[in-house]
């Protein structure tokens, strides 16, 4: 398959059924009242690199005043936009769709951003980070309104400016949010459209942003597919590729504590987040008394039956491969309980139960609030079923444990961007843990949780044989 082909297909897979969800409008220029709305990539382009141009040409204080005005935003209205997001996608959860633009406020802004002065007896030269320019970005239907938001306040602080081609099922919430970003900024800074959506995104306009001579940098978050069509192209691309995060419990591990972070991460948002828990190897000696402390600590344990049940409805074998229902990803413990044959109460927050290692849960990404758990003999092999089960994305793994050496072991053997220990897997992303939020984690290209620094140019000034040291 030749690139063009590549391309094609992937942006296929990553926007399908665009037609069908997408906007309605089919305006070419950005109106008054939805700043940033536009019907074609290349007005887009002309208006993104105007406001960037003005942008970059300004004071550093102004980058500073934007993402803060960003980040103040999302806080005021993250009620309002969590539940704009959730009704129309229909997934996830509405708590969590608001805590999700609630730490918003966290997002590094302009203080990532250093400049490295060198001064000798030839002169003295300064290492600066520059803009790109007009960044050409994706968004996921888990994230859409938190993911545009937190990369807007990066790229912003940067220098850049943003054109999104958003997923159709996620395409109205972030269009109303960065309309009503883009009229503030206007209003308090006079800089209009930084944040630039294509509002009617078909597989024609994100080939167009992948092909843009204008765009000289892609920000893609999805599958394989996509990461590696964005990786394809001849430009700089920062690619969120998937995950399926494993879980290495061994006999030295506080077992309350390890259920308490296995719930927390592996029930945030419905398990929608790539860093969440997808499957957990438990060693034999503690296994019984691992899934007991998952029951004590409020999970719902599903029996050998129900399981099969709910596999069979929400990973049936289609043809000669395994295809994760659209139908429960995302979706309450209660519709995937129903799915096996169970009825439980109201706001329990995560399902569990054991199977082999063979079970489709634990090799796929999944994205629902149900966990397998596997029995394993010892950690050598639990680990080696980490390794094998996260499939090389290099994304996220998770250990409870107190033996350092095992700890060690697993994550050098891992080499994940990140490294959840006893705690939640959201800890890496300062829920519950320190670091602070990003909701594109480039793994495939290797920049990890994405900050203001992922999206500049190194550019370097000297000044010869002038302000040199005496």
């Amino acid at each position: 398959m030749d690139q063009q082909q590549l391309v094609s297909t992937v942006v296929s897979e990553v926007l399908k059924q665009m037609q069908g969800n997408a906007l309605t409008s089919t305006a070419s220029t950005s109106s008054s009242s939805r700043p940033g709305m536009f019907g074609d990539v290349d007005t887009a382009v002309d208006h993104a690199w105007r406001a960037q141009r003005q942008l970059a040409g300004g004071l550093l204080s102004t980058r500073d005043g934007i993402c803060k005005l960003i980040k103040r935003m999302a806080t005021e209205n993250a009620q309002a936009w969590g539940k704009l997001e959730f009704e129309e996608t229909n997934i996830g959860r509405l708590d969590h769709k608001i805590g999700k633009l609630e730490l918003i406020d966290s997002v590094p802004g302009v203080e990532f951003l250093t400049t490295a002065a060198h001064s000798g007896d030839a002169g003295i030269g300064l290492d600066e980070m520059a803009p790109w320019g007009v960044i050409g970005v994706i968004t996921p239907v888990t994230h859409s309104v938190p993911t545009m938001s937190a990369n807007a306040i990066s790229m912003i602080a940067s220098g850049n400016a943003l054109i999104v081609n958003p997923h159709p099922s996620g395409a109205k919430c972030l269009a109303h949010v960065a309309a009503e970003y883009n009229k503030a900024i206007k209003a308090e800074f006079d800089i209009d459209p930084l944040i630039c959506v294509i509002e009617k995104p078909t597989l024609r306009t994100a080939e167009e942003i992948f092909k843009h001579e204008r765009i000289p940098m892609l920000v893609v978050t999805g599958g394989p597919a996509v990461a590696r069509a964005a990786m394809k192209q001849a430009k700089r691309s920062i690619v969120a590729g998937p995950g399926n995060p494993p879980v290495v419990v061994d006999e030295t591990a506080d077992l309350d504590k390890a259920a308490e972070g296995i719930i927390a991460g592996a029930s945030f948002d419905n398990n929608l987040l790539c860093i969440g828990e997808k499957e957990v190897f438990v060693v034999a000696s503690v296994f019984d008394k691992m899934m007991a402390a998952m029951r004590k600590a409020g999970a719902v344990e599903l029996s050998a039956g129900g399981i099969e049940k709910l596999t069979a409805a929400a990973i049936p074998y289609v043809k000669d491969h395994y295809a994760v229902s659209k139908d429960f990803v995302g979706k309450d413990p209660k519709v995937l309980a129903a799915a096996a044959g169970v009825n439980i109460a109201d706001g329990v927050p995560l399902l569990f139960g054991e199977t082999d290692e063979s079970n489709p849960f634990v090799a796929e990404e999944q994205m629902m609030p149900f966990v397998p758990f596997v029995r394993v003999p010892d950690f050598d092999h639990a680990l080696d079923l980490a390794i094998k089960h996260e499939h090389g994305f290099g994304h996220t793994a998770i250990i409870h444990s107190n033996n350092l050496n095992n700890i060690t072991q697993m994550g050098r053997a891992m080499n994940t961007t990140l490294f959840a220990v006893n705690g939640p897997s959201t800890g890496c992303l300062g829920i519950g843990g320190e670091g602070y939020p990003s909701f594109s984690i480039a793994t495939p290209t290797g920049e990890g949780v994405t900050s203001p620094m992922t999206f500049t140019r190194f550019r370097r000034m000297s000044v010869v044989n002038s302000l040199r040291i005496v």
